[in-house]
C-alpha cells in the first residue's frame, strides 16, 4: 500500500461484486495496476469481474455502461496510464477520464475509484504500480477507496 496518510485496514468486502475495467496501454504497469487492485478485492473477500478497454480515454464509457446495465455491481475500480508526450493529447485524455468517471458516480451513485495514473514519463508511472505488497500501487489505493467508499455510503442505502 501506499506510503501515504490514507487508511490501511482493508474493509471487509464480503458480499460484494466489483468490476476492474483496465486500460490495455503500458502493459507492464496496467498488469502491476491489475494485480494490486486484485489483491486487495481478494483480501476484502469481495469477488470480482476484469474487463479491459483500449486505452484510458474509454473508461468512462464502460464504466458508464457496467453501472447502468442492470447487473448487481457494488463499485468499479478504474485503472489508466497516461503518459505526457509532446503534444496536448495528455490533458485532454486526463481531463476527459478524470471528468466522464467523476460523472458515472455522481449520475449512477455506483462508487467508481480512480486509478489512472497521469506522469510524466514511464518510470513515474512504474514507480506507481510497484510489484512491491508494501510500495505504491495506484490499484490497490483505487480498489481500497472503492471498498471504503461502499461501506461509508451504506448507512444512506435504503
Amino acid at each position: 500500500m501506499s506510503t501515504g496518510n490514507g487508511p490501511t485496514l482493508i474493509p471487509d468486502g464480503r458480499g460484494l461484486h466489483i468490476v476492474v475495467v483496465a486500460a490495455q496501454w503500458h502493459t507492464d504497469i496496467m498488469d502491476a495496476l491489475i494485480a494490486g487492485a486484485v489483491r486487495t478485492l481478494d483480501s476484502s473477500g469481495a469477488t470480482y469481474s476484469l474487463v479491459r478497454v483500449p486505452g484510458t480515454f474509454e473508461l468512462p464509457v464502460a464504466a458508464q455502461r457496467i453501472a447502468t446495465n442492470g447487473a448487481h455491481v457494488d463499485g468499479i475500480v478504474t485503472l489508466g496510464t497516461v503518459i505526457r508526450g509532446g503534444t496536448p493529447h495528455f490533458e485532454y485524455v486526463c481531463q476527459a477520464a478524470a471528468l466522464g468517471l467523476t460523472n458515472v458516480s455522481t449520475s449512477t451513485g455506483v462508487p467508481v475509484g480512480f486509478g489512472v495514473l497521469t506522469c510524466d514519463d514511464v518510470e513515474q508511472a512504474a514507480a506507481r504500480a510497484s510489484t512491491d505488497p508494501h510500495g505504491d500501487n495506484k490499484g490497490v489505493e483505487a480498489a481500497h477507496a472503492v471498498l471504503e467508499t461502499i461501506v461509508a455510503l451504506r448507512a444512506f442505502t435504503s
